[in-house]
């Protein structure tokens, strides 16, 4: 066998022991991750082909500038850790010992971004509780009943779910992933559920009682003012009818008398009633209306 065979035939194996030992890893944006393997005394770290770091007599040297604060590599453990992941750190990364434990490993990581959170909220249904659990960004979304997974979306937004009355003993809860991480938001159904039903049940009964007690007080404050205006009325119409009484009494007690101009000119003081007679139980006020031709005798020859 040449030795061009050789090569390739070594190449070959190269290649075919390096995809059966590749070992899959995955990262999550803006966080850490560990290599698995150590390497004490001597050997290189690539990435891509490109070696980003040397370990020559135990101590470390980075080759790329990129990974300067980056990459870190602990003397105690003999194990490098990549910080601060980004998407652009994914790729085919091999770490070969020269040296004491002598090996080569192969490790393909992906770095995705976080799971977004899932939220759960109830949805208006004439039957059974419809949930629905959502997310910011399209991932991998699913629904699970005690340990039983009940639906799933590969890639979606949302992903609804509906609850009977019968199973809502059972613990339910929402999980959003992706090859990375998952992010898990139990949900309380028996709560929850039963809380929205009596409150859709007792919610018209609770307006109309409302509206009862509303218009009764309406209706009683009506009532109250109506009564006071026609009291206020009545009182109005007596004291008037009252009033007149009293003028119309005082109008009773006053006793007129005709004014006698005795033609003689004597003074009318002599027809006043002897004051030695009997005594008058009241003062009467007499009242005339003064004219002239009354007063002034019609022959000049009296004298007034």
């Amino acid at each position: 066998m040449d030795t061009k065979m050789k090569i390739i035939i070594f190449c070959f194996g190269m290649i075919l022991s390096a995809a059966e030992g590749e070992k899959n890893l995955t990262g999550v944006v803006g966080r850490s991750i560990t290599l698995p393997d150590s390497m004490m005394e001597r050997g290189f770290l690539s990435h891509d082909r490109t070696i980003v770091a040397f370990v020559i007599k135990n101590k470390f040297e980075i080759q790329e500038k990129i990974y300067t604060d980056k990459l870190y590599w602990d003397d105690k453990t003999g194990k490098f850790t990549i910080k601060n992941l980004q998407k652009n750190d994914s790729g085919l990364y091999v770490l070969d010992s020269k040296e004491g434990n002598v090996f080569l490993s192969y490790y393909r990581l992906m770095v995705y971004d976080a799971a977004p959170p899932p939220a759960v909220r109830r949805l208006n249904s004439s039957g059974g509780c419809l949930l629905e659990c959502r997310v910011e960004e399209k991932t991998e979304l699913s629904w699970y009943k005690d340990e039983q997974i009940l639906n799933q979306s590969s890639s979606g937004l949302s992903l609804l779910l509906t609850v009977q009355e019968q199973d809502f003993s059972s613990s339910y809860r929402c999980v959003a992933a992706n090859p990375a991480e998952s992010k898990t938001l139990p949900f309380d159904v028996r709560t929850s559920c039963r809380e929205e039903e009596e409150a859709g049940s007792l919610g018209p009964r609770h307006n109309w009682t409302v509206i009862i007690v509303v218009a009764a007080a309406v209706s009683i404050l009506f009532v109250i003012l109506f009564s006071w205006m026609i009291r206020r009325k009545y009182l109005g119409q007596k004291r008037t009818i009252r009033q007149t009484q009293d003028s119309e009494k005082r109008e009773e007690e006053v006793q007129y008398t005709q004014i006698h101009i005795r033609p003689d000119g004597r003074n009318q003081r002599d027809s006043f009633p002897d004051p030695s007679g009997p005594t008058l139980n009241s003062l009467t006020t007499v009242y005339d209306k003064v004219e002239a031709h009354r007063i002034l005798p019609t022959d000049p020859a009296v004298n007034v």
